[in-house]
């Protein structure tokens, strides 16, 4: 029986923690590559294409056919975390992660200001005035 709830508790944290995933089906990547015309929608190239969140998915972007481009990997690394690409200053995204955006729980929320282990920027979000997740305080 503890087998059984410990399966039933596992299951249902991993749906809830990873139900917003990074990932982009074959499906939705068939009808962006079509859509987009099998191009960088930002310097046209057709080479090196990978597939982009317009609205980043740190900032709550999902991974949606109207949420998804074809941008090379060049723009596409230059983009990074904004809406444009600083290789070509060109525009490429909308509704831009400027430190506030709004997520289902209706808060306002910032990306953590602090630092993992390995030196890298915090992924988690935080609505605490420091700008710190609970991780960081």
């Amino acid at each position: 029986m503890k087998k059984l709830l410990f399966l039933a508790s596992f299951l249902l944290v991993t749906f809830c923690c990873f139900s917003q995933s990074r990932y982009v089906s074959q499906t939705i990547k068939k009808i962006v590559y079509t859509r987009d015309g099998g191009v960088c929608q930002c310097c046209g190239s057709s080479s090196n294409l990978e597939y982009d969140h317009i609205t980043p998915f740190s900032c709550g972007g999902s991974s949606t056919v109207s949420n998804i481009q074809l941008l090379c990997f060049e723009c596409n690394r230059s983009k990074s975390n904004s809406c444009v690409c600083k290789v070509h200053d060109k525009r490429v995204g909308t509704n831009c992660c400027d430190k506030k955006t709004t997520h289902s729980s209706g808060s306002l929320a910032t990306q953590c200001t602090g630092t993992t282990k390995k030196g890298a920027r915090c992924k988690k979000r935080t609505t605490d005035a420091s700008g710190r997740c609970h991780f960081h305080q």
